[in-house]
């Protein structure tokens, strides 16, 4: 089982290299890198520069807020910088952010990122093999890469692509053309991942005849501590964070499978109406511990192992700032030999 750390989000640039060389000494295979308030390649940058094995993957980059040719050049630098340790995880996010924060164009989600895939895909060619760019899709063309303007090829392969999404039709297109998948945190439970997940991309990968469909992480990010009392503390901490991510409508499905379909209203609601004080009051211990993995550093492991064994090639963990590193050395360990 692969491993994978996510860096804080709210982390001042300035830690990156600390943080990252923690992650890469308590055995980690993989650093994910998201796009909150920070430039996820500046990030990416400095997490390569300070180490010399960890694989690092954004998890996700905003898509749509950036042209196909300046997301291809910063991952080319990022992946030629660091001998091929990077990998390019996009994704679309919701329509309200595109447009209300990025204030960028907006449609067809499913498939204006397969598109932009498929872009970045024959940019990449172009960048490796010097051969005319020619990419005509319904939402980004690109015809014209003179010899200046190319980067020149790699001696690696060229990035992996990764997607991210909820929705089936998100899935769908993951099997038809990514190289691996990211459980967003509120679709990352078994469940989900039997029921509608995995029957989506293997529906995608059907539909394009590929042998062999994307890798799969599961990204449950699970509650844990040192000891059983202090799980609750953590527990809190993450309710708001929680509540939040369920405020989005696109993210409810989860709760509908799990007959939550008011709570995942009543959240919505309040974040409709810019209410964010109270949401975690609505996020009982009795919902987190149905949808979130939780455990001592002791039994986490187990717990993970009982979840995940045999449905997904990767695990995201969070890592407690002031755990102690030889016990999680130790889980790192353990919960790589989930098969």
């Amino acid at each position: 089982m692969e491993i994978i750390a996510s860096w804080p989000a709210s982390s001042p640039l300035g830690e990156v290299a600390g943080w990252a060389q923690r992650v890469e000494a308590l055995g980690f295979d993989v650093l994910h890198v998201p796009e909150t308030i920070h430039d996820p390649f500046t990030v990416a940058a400095l997490a390569l520069a300070s180490t010399s094995t960890l694989t690092v993957r954004t998890s996700m980059v905003v898509a749509f807020a950036r042209s196909p040719m300046l997301t291809a050049y910063s991952a080319w630098d990022l992946a030629r910088f660091s001998d091929g340790r990077f990998e390019l995880g996009l994704a679309s996010q919701v329509r309200g952010n595109i447009v209300g924060r990025y204030s960028a164009e907006w449609s067809e989600p499913v498939a204006r990122l397969g598109d932009y895939i498929s872009a970045v895909r024959a940019i990449f060619r172009s960048f490796q093999t010097g051969a005319e760019l020619d990419h005509d899709g319904p939402h980004y063309r690109f015809t014209r890469l003179q010899p200046y303007f190319n980067p020149g090829p790699l001696d690696t392969p060229a990035p992996t692509l990764w997607s991210g999404g909820v929705n089936r039709g998100m899935c769908e297109l993951a099997g038809r053309l990514s190289d691996g998948f990211v459980c967003h945190p509120t679709n990352s439970h078994p469940a989900m991942i039997r029921s509608v997940i995995q029957p989506a991309i293997d529906a995608g990968r059907t539909a394009t005849g590929r042998a062999v469909g994307p890798r799969l992480v599961a990204g449950p990010q699970p509650i844990m501590a040192a000891t059983t009392a202090e799980l609750q503390a953590v527990r809190d901490s993450r309710r708001a964070e929680l509540a939040f991510l369920y405020s989005t409508p696109a993210y409810r499905p989860q709760l509908d499978l799990f007959g939550l379909g008011d709570l995942a209203a009543t959240l919505s609601g309040m974040a409709a109406a810019v209410d964010w004080s109270g949401l975690e009051g609505h996020l009982t211990d009795d919902v987190i511990d149905r949808l979130v993995p939780q455990g001592t550093f002791d039994t986490l492991p187990d717990v993970l192992e009982q979840w995940y064994s045999g449905l997904c090639d990767g695990i995201v963990l969070g890592i407690p700032e002031a755990a102690d590193d030889t016990a999680l050395t130790t889980l790192v360990e353990r919960c790589r030999a989930i098969s």
